[in-house]
C-alpha cells in the first residue's frame, strides 16, 4: 500500500476514535451531572451528622449568594414606614400586586399621622386589589395610631416594640430589622418553609421553630441576606407544585432532586422573574438588579 494511502487510512481512523471518544465524554459527562443529583438524594436517607448539615447549608448559601449576587426586598420602600406597611399588606397575596397598589396609598398618606387619621373607606377602596382589604385597613391605620401616639411617630428599632404594633407579627418584624435597619432576621414566609424542609434543614412546622433551627446553621450576620436567596430561589426556581429540578443549580445538593421536572429543557419553561425572562416584583428595583437582566414591573392597571 503506497505510503500516502497508509497515512490518510491512520488519519481517518485516528479521527474516528477522536470522534467516539467525545461522544462518550459528554456521555459520562451528562451522566455524572445525573448521578451528582440522584446521589444527594440517595445519601440524604442515609442519617447526616450535624457537621454535615451545617457544611451543606452553608454552601446552599454560599450557590445562591453566586446565583442571586443582586438578591433583595422585593417590597419597594422608601423609608421604614412604608416597609412596614407594605409588609403587613402582602399577607396573602403577591408582593408585586403591593408594590403596584402602595404608590397610591402613600401619595395620599405620607406618613403614620396621615394614615392614622384616614378615613377607612377611602382606605379599603385603595387597598381592595390586595384582598382582605377591611382587615388590613384596620391593622395599617392601627400600626399607623400605635406610631405617633408610642413612638413618636417613628418606626422602632427593636423585635420587641415592632410586634406590639397591629398587624406585625416576628416575620413582618425581621424584615422591617433587617431591610430598614439593618439588624439581621431571619423571615420564614411560605417560600423559606418549603425550601428549608425541602433541603431537611429541619423538619419542624411552626414558624418561630423553623428560626430557631436554621439560625443555628449560620452566624446571624448572614440571617437576612440568607433570606433573600432562599426566598429568590423558591419563587425562581423551587417553586411549590413544579420545582424546576433540571434547570437547579444547587440539585447536586439537594434531597429532593426528582420531585419536580428533571428534563433540563422542561424545566427551564418553568423558570420565573429574570431567570426566565419575565418582569420581577418591584416597580422600583435596586440598580443592581436591573443591571443583571432583571425588569421592573409594570404599574397597576397596566397590561
Amino acid at each position: 500500500m503506497p505510503a500516502k494511502k497508509t497515512a490518510d487510512t491512520d488519519k481517518a481512523v485516528a479521527k474516528k476514535a477522536a470522534a467516539e471518544k467525545a461522544v462518550g465524554t459528554k456521555a459520562v459527562s451528562a451522566k455524572s451531572v445525573a448521578k451528582k443529583a440522584v446521589g444527594a438524594k440517595v445519601a440524604a436517607k442515609k442519617p447526616e451528622s450535624r457537621t454535615a448539615l451545617v457544611r451543606r447549608a452553608r454552601r446552599i448559601n454560599r450557590e445562591l449568594a453566586e446565583i442571586y449576587p443582586y438578591a433583595h426586598p422585593e417590597l419597594d420602600f422608601e423609608n421604614p414606614f412604608q416597609l412596614v406597611v407594605a409588609t403587613v399588606l402582602s399577607a396573602q397575596t403577591t408582593d408585586l400586586r403591593v408594590n403596584q397598589t402602595t404608590p397610591g396609598l402613600f401619595a395620599k398618606y405620607p406618613t403614620p399621622e396621615d394614615l392614622a387619621a384616614a378615613d377607612p373607606e377611602q382606605v379599603e377602596e385603595i387597598l381592595r386589589p390586595t384582598g382582605f382589604f377591611r382587615a388590613k385597613t384596620k391593622s395599617v391605620i392601627g400600626l399607623s395610631k400605635a406610631l405617633v401616639e408610642e413612638f413618636g411617630g417613628e418606626v422602632p428599632g427593636r423585635l420587641e416594640d415592632l410586634v406590639k404594633l397591629p398587624g406585625v407579627g416576628r416575620k413582618t418584624a425581621f424584615v422591617v430589622l433587617g431591610n430598614a435597619f439593618g439588624r439581621p432576621g431571619i423571615t420564614v414566609d411560605t417560600h423559606f418553609q418549603r425550601l428549608v424542609r425541602r433541603w431537611k434543614w429541619t423538619e419542624a412546622t411552626e414558624p418561630d421553630k423553623i428560626e430557631a433551627a436554621v439560625g443555628a446553621l449560620f452566624p446571624k450576620s448572614e440571617w437576612t441576606m440568607l433570606s433573600h436567596h432562599v426566598i429568590f430561589h423558591g419563587r425562581r426556581i423551587c417553586h411549590a407544585r413544579k420545582p424546576a429540578c433540571g434547570a437547579c443549580p444547587i440539585a447536586p445538593l439537594c434531597p429532593a432532586y426528582g420531585e419536580g421536572e428533571t428534563d433540563p429543557e422542561k424545566a427551564k419553561k418553568l423558570l420565573k422573574y429574570e431567570k426566565g425572562g419575565f418582569p420581577g416584583q418591584r416597580l422600583n428595583p435596586p440598580q443592581s438588579y436591573l443591571d443583571a437582566g432583571g425588569r421592573p414591573a409594570p404599574p397597576l392597571g397596566a397590561g
